[in-house]
Order: structure tokens, then C-alpha cells, then sequence
């Protein structure tokens, strides 16, 4: 079996890889470009027009080179890169069509995990009448999860007429969403984040619809991390066993994802990178169906076809904008520090 220090050092090697393929490229094209300029002295007018051409291709793929893909290599690779997601969405003002909409953002999510290859499953969701969702916990299993999924964090709001809505009046409702860092459990080191002895652990019998089964044996489990006053709760599984296992995996994560925030802050990293700050309150970006569109305020990208963010390939756009104002950022703090 492969020791952490392989993996880590696998990982490097193929980080590395990003680097040669670019500055191969740039050679190649570089000395494709050189001989090509030779061929403007050929004396056949239809060869000179070829190389006028090819010379302009080439000149457009060797500035690209170096305006875009050199500098997003100088940005130092994520350390996050290979960590999974745990999503939860709660509802927030908006009443019934608040977890209704949720319910549309956790189909928008599981649609987004398909088309990454990610495996998307639920840990736990509150139901509501009229099919609405309440608050849910979604993990996403996959390489690059968390690192896309991070810049979901937020409040998002949601304006248009609800079903029942008889006068035709546009409502506004939130949902709020926290995604957090999920490691695999053979891959996290608990003894960094917590220590058993600063866990409460209690067990008491579930509540609420389940059949037979409910209050008839202590399965639900409630976690307290004592340091910090961080408490999971879980019942969806049918086992104490499960749902302890369960309720440790929210619980890592919460204090891996504060972990995280903690170091980017002693980097300076938390500047400008997070998107102002990526406060968790904030408003980033609102859907409005009367109007088609769906605006992320965090970077200003406004998109007008709301139907390809919530059933497309819409929302990996918004993902990939503030990803690339992201890397901005790293960049514009390197060049600061230089100064």
C-alpha cells in the first residue's frame, strides 16, 4: 500500500506535468513559427499568402501561451484539489417557496454531479408539504468537488411567482448554502482536528415520520465539539451505528472547513481570494424568472438563460467566471508582494 509521502509525491509529479506539456508547446510553436517566417521570401505568391496566414495563427497561439496559460501556472495548485463536497442547504425567508426552491437547487447540484462524474448522495433532508425541502446535506464524492462547489457558498435568492400565488405577484425567497471540505475517511487525520476526548456524544431515539421503527430504539446521535460548541445531530440512518458515522463526517468537515479558513487567513490568502471575503451571508447571486436571467453579484456575470443554469450546463460557466476571478486575485496579490 502507498505510503501518504507517495501519494504526495505522486500528486507533485503530476502537477508537474501541466508545466512541461506548456513550455513543449511553446517551443514547438516557437520554432514552427521561425521556420514559417522563412517561407515569406518564397518566390510562389500563393506560398507567401499561406505563411502570411500561418504565421498569424501561430503568433495568436504563442501570445495566448504566454498571456494565459504560463501565468495560471505560476499560481501555486491548490492543496484542496483532490477533497470531496458536503453541501448543506437550508431555506431561509420565503416560507413554502423557499423549500421549494431548494428542492430545484439540489436537482440543479445532482445534475451539476452528474455531468462532472461526481457521485451525489443525500445524508440527510427534511421533506416539506407540496414537494419542498426544508434543509438538506449532500455530499459530492470526486476529485475537484470541493474546489468547484466551494464558490456556492452563500445566500442565494430566488425571485419569481409561486404556483399557488393567484394575483400573479412576483415572491423573493433564499436558500443558504455552506459547502464544506469532505475528506475520505482513511485520508483525514483526525488526530489534527479533534480529539475524542473533547467529543459529547449522545444517543437518544429518532422523531418524526419513519415508521415502526422511530422511537423504538436509540438510533439518532448528536455530536458536540466541545472547543468549539459545533453540534451535528443525525437520525436518517437506521442504525445508531450509521448514523454515528454519519454525524462524524459532518462533524470532520465542519472543522476541516475552519481549519482551511483558519490557514488561508494566517497566509493573507483570505484578501481577496474567497470573492470579497466569501462571507457566508452574503447575497451571491440571484435568480429572477420573469426576466430569464440569473446574475452572480460577486463578480457581476449576468446570464440570460436561467433554464441552462438550473437543467444545463449553465451554472459551470458561473463556476468557471469565479474560479478564473479567483486566480485573478492569487495573481494580482503575487505581483503586489513583489512590488
Amino acid at each position: 500500500m502507498s505510503s501518504p509521502e507517495d501519494i504526495s509525491r505522486l500528486r507533485q509529479l503530476k502537477e508537474s506535468e501541466n508545466l512541461g506539456t506548456a513550455w513543449s508547446l511553446w517551443k514547438e510553436t516557437r520554432e514552427q513559427l521561425q521556420e514559417t517566417v522563412a517561407l515569406l521570401d518564397d518566390p510562389d505568391p500563393s506560398m507567401r499568402s499561406l505563411a502570411a496566414d500561418e504565421i498569424n495563427s501561430l503568433s495568436t497561439t504563442l501570445a495566448d501561451i504566454v498571456q494565459n496559460t504560463f501565468p495560471s501556472l505560476l499560481i501555486p495548485p491548490s492543496t484542496t484539489k483532490h477533497l470531496s463536497a458536503l453541501m448543506e442547504l437550508k431555506s431561509g425567508v420565503g416560507g413554502s417557496e423557499s423549500s421549494l426552491f431548494l428542492a430545484d437547487l439540489l436537482r440543479m447540484y445532482q445534475r451539476l454531479a452528474n455531468n462532472t462524474h461526481w457521485k451525489a448522495s443525500i445524508v440527510a433532508k427534511n421533506d416539506t408539504e407540496g414537494g419542498g425541502i426544508k434543509d438538506a446535506i449532500v455530499e459530492f464524492k470526486g476529485d475537484g468537488a470541493y474546489d468547484a462547489l466551494r464558490w456556492e457558498s452563500g445566500v442565494h435568492r430566488v425571485q419569481r411567482v409561486p404556483a399557488t400565488e393567484a394575483s400573479g405577484r412576483t415572491h423573493t425567497s433564499t436558500v443558504a448554502i455552506v459547502v464544506l471540505p469532505l475528506a475520505e475517511e482513511t485520508d483525514a487525520h483526525d488526530e489534527e482536528l479533534f480529539s475524542m476526548d473533547d467529543i459529547k456524544l449522545e444517543v437518544m431515539r429518532s422523531r418524526g415520520a419513519g415508521g415502526q421503527h422511530v422511537n423504538k430504539t436509540e438510533s439518532a446521535v448528536r455530536l458536540t465539539h466541545i472547543p468549539t460548541g459545533i453540534t451535528v445531530s443525525m437520525q436518517d440512518e437506521r442504525s445508531q451505528h450509521q448514523n454515528r458515522r454519519r454525524a462524524f463526517q459532518v462533524l470532520r468537515s465542519r472543522l476541516m472547513d475552519r481549519k482551511l479558513t483558519r490557514e488561508m487567513e494566517e497566509r493573507r490568502a483570505s484578501r481577496r481570494n474567497l470573492v470579497r471575503g466569501a462571507d457566508r451571508s452574503e447575497k451571491i447571486r440571484t435568480y429572477n424568472y420573469a426576466q430569464d436571467r440569473v446574475t452572480d453579484h460577486r463578480i457581476g456575470l449576468t446570464m440570460k438563460n436561467l433554464t441552462s443554469v438550473m437543467e444545463g450546463d449553465g451554472l459551470q460557466i458561473f463556476i468557471d467566471a469565479v474560479e478564473k476571478h479567483h486566480n485573478e486575485s492569487i495573481m494580482l496579490d503575487m505581483l503586489d508582494e513583489a512590488q
